[in-house]
Formats: structure tokens, C-alpha cells, sequence
């Protein structure tokens, strides 16, 4: 059975092109990363911008962009 974590980021596009990519927090379940966001939603620069939380859910010992990448 694979084992799964789930990452929490706040992500938060900027117009001059400085967007913010924050890793919060790594967790066991979904509802624990839930959870933190609960904790943070209501401080400074997390709260102006309540729809930057982001879950992903990840299997441990799996290898992610396995093609590459590309910029564009």
C-alpha cells in the first residue's frame, strides 16, 4: 500500500512578477493540513489572502516530473 502525506503551501500570484510560494507543512492526513490552515488563516499575510492555501497530496518514495519541465 503506497503511503500517502499531504503538503500544505500558500501560493499568491503577484502583478510585479514576486509571487509567494510558501511549503507550510507536511502532514499525515488531509484533515491535519486542514487543520493548520484553520490555525493561520487569520494572521498577518495569510488573512488578506484567504484563497492562497493549497493541499497536495503526495505518495512517499515517488519521483514527481518524471518528463522535465518547461518554462513558458
Amino acid at each position: 500500500m503506497d503511503e500517502k502525506v499531504w503538503l500544505l503551501w500558500f501560493e499568491q500570484a503577484s502583478e510585479e512578477g514576486e509571487d509567494t510560494e510558501l511549503l507550510i507543512g507536511v502532514y499525515r492526513t488531509e484533515e491535519t493540513a486542514k487543520g493548520a490552515i484553520m490555525r493561520l488563516q487569520d494572521q498577518p499575510g495569510f488573512r488578506e489572502y484567504p484563497d492562497g492555501f493549497h493541499i497536495y497530496a503526495r505518495i512517499l518514495d515517488q519521483d514527481s516530473w518524471t518528463e522535465g519541465f518547461a518554462r513558458v
